[in-house]
């Protein structure tokens, strides 16, 4: 890590503790955050700040490897230049996520953008663990309405499986996928 990604660093943590809102990082910690630290940072805060620092593939990834820190994780993919990522690593970075909320940022600002998306859906299905599939049917509903038919497919498989982590997920899935059928039949 040079210096300049040490010194965007610091600049980038000090605007997270300007930023901080307590209450929101108590109630985080109440439902049951599972983070060493969290500022209570809101996602349009996030998207600021990304804004601020731009695409930092190196500052990106250091934030991506703190997992102790809530807002470092979900800023993260937002400073990743899509087109510097493998499928390889995108899939370590996935498989690596410890939480829905960050499964949630890192597919809607990431890895819904990267041109290997379905085959990282796949290796996630493959994984075949709980927060595997989360991220799977995360990506596929952030993917619609390409691969309606598969999307269909691993969504209704998990709904089966009734887990509890993928149940919602599931439906809302199936849901959009039935008004997406419906749109295109009364067109």
């Amino acid at each position: 890590m040079g210096d300049t990604t040490f010194n965007k660093m610091q600049l980038l943590k000090r605007r997270f503790f300007a930023m901080r809102n307590g209450a929101v990082a108590d109630s985080l910690r109440r439902q049951g955050a599972d983070y060493r630290i969290i500022f209570g940072l809101n996602l349009p805060q996030l998207v600021d700040i990304a804004r601020e620092f731009g695409p930092d593939i190196d500052l990106a990834r250091q934030l991506r490897d703190n997992v102790a820190t809530r807002e470092s994780m979900l800023v993260a993919p937002m400073l990743f230049p899509v087109e510097e990522l493998t499928l390889e690593e995108a899939d370590k970075w996935l498989s690596g996520c410890v939480s829905t909320e960050v499964i949630d940022i890192a597919c809607l600002k990431l890895f819904k953008y990267h041109p290997e998306a379905v085959q990282l859906v796949e290796l996630q299905v493959a994984a075949d663990h709980s927060l595997a599939m989360y991220a799977a049917l995360r990506l596929s509903a952030n993917l619609l309405p390409a691969n309606m038919d598969y999307t269909e497919k691993i969504a209704r498989a998990e709904l089966e499986r009734n887990n509890r982590l993928t149940q919602s997920m599931s439906r809302m899935i199936l849901d959009d996928i039935e008004w997406r059928k419906v749109d295109i039949n009364t067109r």
